[in-house]
């Protein structure tokens, strides 16, 4: 009992609660905390359950892989949910909450990856049109996703014993007060993640829109030769690539976007630079977001 006591509040009897703003002494659960993560939630489940039921038919198995990683974060925020609610919690906190944290980073370590495996298959779609379809092939791709899957459990695996993971739920008490950022993982993650993502989702994503530049150009004065000797106005055409490129352009750059805050906190608090529990919790739900997000994109983007 004393140990259950512990971890539903703190000393003064008030609960855990890293918003705690104007909280009225009758509510005994974090109100704001249970908002925010309800609500969001609520529209990650709900809209990737409407983008797999809609996308199903799509051929990008990346995309696929993306929506069922988002709708698993959906479903693993019911474990803070009950947590903020003070709902009997059968395993001890400290588990709970690695365990959390190791699935959540997980799951977005697949999403970041995939983010890249999409630029990579763009990029040859692009550069090697004649031989795309010999060279990415279902079972290849189905590869690729397994190795996405096994790569990201294992970068994230030494969480339980070398310190807090790249992505966490400081939700927990415990894992606020007792569970400490280690530079080395930091340093690890970065490099064997964060960096080579990044660098490769720039790389190909910069050399797609300058080939799209370079082949728009050259068909418009195809056009406007060939336009000019049957003596009719050529207009301008844009690469036919550059519309799928520019939708994926979109979906990686908000993942990035909010992804930022928080990787900076990380890496800020990993240095013993900067720890603030309120920035904390709104940097990781604002990451944890972008799962709803890539729904609105894929909406927006798409005219099914």
């Amino acid at each position: 009992l004393k140990m259950n006591s512990s971890l539903v509040g703190n000393q003064s009897g008030r609960p855990f609660c890293l918003l705690a703003i104007s909280y009225l002494e009758t509510i005994n659960f974090c109100l704001l905390e249970v908002v925010i993560i309800v609500f969001l939630m609520v529209l990650i489940i709900s809209g990737n359950i409407i983008v797999i039921f809609v996308f199903h038919h799509t051929t990008s198995y990346f995309i696929q892989t993306m929506a069922y990683a988002d709708l698993l974060v959906g479903v693993s925020c019911l474990v803070p949910s009950l947590s903020l609610l003070h709902y009997p919690i059968v395993l001890s906190e400290s588990l709970v909450c690695q365990i959390f944290g190791y699935v959540v980073s997980v799951l977005k370590s697949v999403s970041m990856a995939s983010l890249a495996c999409i630029s990579i298959d763009r990029y040859i779609a692009i550069t090697k049109p004649l031989t795309y379809n010999t060279l990415v092939t279902p079972w290849r791709l189905r590869i690729c996703i397994l190795i996405i899957w096994l790569y990201s459990c294992l970068v994230f695996l030494p969480s339980f014993h070398w310190g807090k993971p790249g992505y966490h739920g400081d939700v927990f008490q415990w894992c606020a007060n007792s569970w400490n950022t280690d530079p080395y993982f930091t340093l690890f993650i970065v490099v064997m993640l964060y960096a080579p993502a990044a660098f490769i989702v720039c790389f190909t994503y910069f050399n797609i829109f300058r080939i799209c530049q370079q082949h728009t150009k050259e068909i418009n004065e195809r056009r406007v030769r060939f336009s000019s000797q049957d003596g009719e106005a050529g207009e301008a055409q844009p690469c036919p690539d550059k519309r799928y490129a520019m939708v994926l352009f979109r979906i990686t750059s908000v993942f990035y976007i909010l992804w930022l805050p928080y990787i900076i906190y990380f890496l800020l608090e990993s240095s013993n630079v900067y720890s603030n529990r309120v920035a904390s919790f709104l940097t990781t739900w604002l990451a944890i977001s972008n799962s709803f997000c890539n729904c609105v994109i894929y909406s927006l983007s798409n005219s099914v």
